[in-house]
């Protein structure tokens, strides 16, 4: 990972959704790319990344089993993930919700609104490291 550069991994089967996300994040994020529900597993497991932009409708596996594997892992349950997805009824909203998504903006999505709430996430994200290397502080005080 770039030094300072939090990393996004962005997942949709569609080459001008995967160009537009990245010209949008490409200046503040080290941006990586899946482009199918197995990919985006393989990947998430491989970088770790510190969010995830997953569409629903995928080759492979669709978004809603793909947040299901990864909320199941240990290692990447954690990884605030966000749907971006021309599914625009409530009741997939509700669903990508249920399963654990941090959010779900529709397409066709706004470029300003998608990189204000990528840089929430990141937020989130920062001040959870901040909370646990504080919690990790005061538990090593308190052993002495």
């Amino acid at each position: 990972m770039s030094e300072g550069k939090n990393s996004i991994l962005i997942v949709d089967d569609n080459e001008i959704n995967i160009a537009i996300l990245e010209d949008i994040l490409k200046h503040d994020y080290e941006v990586h790319v899946g482009k199918d529900g197995v990919e985006a597993i393989e990947k998430a497991k491989d970088i770790l990344p510190d969010a995830i932009l997953l569409d629903v409708i995928l080759p492979k596996l669709d978004g809603f089993e793909v947040i299901k594997v990864l909320k199941a892992d240990p290692e990447t349950n954690e990884i605030p993930i966000v749907f971006i997805t021309a599914l625009s009824d409530v009741e997939n909203e509700r669903k990508g919700l249920l399963l654990g998504a941090d959010d779900y903006i529709q397409k066709p999505f706004d470029p300003v609104t998608v990189k204000l709430r990528v840089d929430i996430q990141m937020r989130i994200v920062s001040h959870l490291r901040t909370i646990k290397l504080l919690s990790e502080d005061v538990a090593s005080w308190i052993e002495q």
